[in-house]
């Protein structure tokens, strides 16, 4: 049986007409409501249960020290899923599902932004809805909108049969253009007023939806959407202590680091005692 682990838009019940003019404040994850990439914090704690190798999160930790330093990429984000991909692939799904919920308890709860959820809170009190739309997996983002009192969360499906992890994704990344196109459907479904509504992102992969309404806005920009903004007077709200943000990453990726170094120097002893041939007896 192939399962699409994650959720979709609710649609409304047959018969129930969308309320106009229904106003959404869309919110990116990484970087805007957490700090860092949650993917990488995920990844951890499946290390710490055995659940990936050293090698991946090695990797995982590059990429989060580069993603809190230099902002986001492209590139950045296609290595992280195809390494997220491959990491969880042949895994149960219940058993990832509760090592996020373990993850945001230990972890991802200390690093939301405060400014970020003022923010939710406030578009809340407004009777606006709160939508998370992420490239991270499906997983993180609906257990991160639960968190934070968001409506709903939409994320990378990825793709599982008989309750296990196959390594493919159920449609595409859920990033750059795959993010309007979300907000798109999302307000065809749930009667949002587009015009009416907010958005907020941190990357210039983010411009597309956040081009789609009528109240797009900056968060902890990467160099590109803050030129981007700055050209067309968007606002922009920095929640980011920079100085104590790069200080833990390095911290972090040095104790990742130094398990990753050992880790490689213990493979390569272990291989040459094998591969060292048996002494020969003398005889005198």
């Amino acid at each position: 049986m192939t399962e699409s682990l994650g959720s979709k838009p609710p649609a409304r019940p047959s018969g129930e007409p969308a309320a106009p003019g229904r106003v959404a404040a869309l919110f990116d994850v990484d970087n805007t409501i957490l700090r860092g990439a949650s993917v990488f914090h995920l990844g951890v704690g499946l290390f710490r249960r055995r659940l990936v190798s050293a090698r991946d999160i090695a990797r995982f930790s590059w990429l989060n020290l580069r993603y809190e330093l230099f902002g986001e990429s492209s590139g950045g984000v296609s290595t992280t899923r195809t390494r997220s991909l491959d990491a969880i692939k042949g895994q149960p799904v219940a058993q990832m599902v509760a090592v996020a919920e373990q993850v945001w308890d230990q972890v991802l709860v200390g690093r939301i932004f405060p400014g970020a959820k003022d923010l939710v809170d406030q578009h809340l009190a407004r009777g606006h809805e709160v939508w998370l739309i992420s490239a991270s997996p499906t997983a993180v983002v609906e257990l991160v909108a639960a968190r934070v009192g968001a409506t709903g969360g939409l994320g990378t499906q990825a793709e599982a049969v008989d309750g296990y992890f196959t390594g493919q994704l159920v449609g595409g990344l859920l990033h750059g253009p795959a993010k309007a196109t979300a907000a798109l459907e999302l307000a065809s479904l749930r009667g949002i007023d587009l015009a009416a509504s907010y958005a907020y992102g941190d990357s210039a992969n983010d411009i597309p939806i956040l081009s789609a309404v009528g109240h797009p806005c900056g968060i902890n920009p990467d160099r590109r959407l803050r030129r981007y903004c700055r050209e067309h007077r968007w606002p922009v709200r920095e929640f980011r202590d920079k100085r104590r943000a790069v200080r833990r990453s390095l911290r972090a990726a040095s104790r990742v680091g130094a398990v990753w170094a050992a880790w490689i120097v213990a493979q390569r002893l272990v291989r040459g005692f094998t591969r060292r041939p048996a002494k020969k007896n003398s005889r005198r």
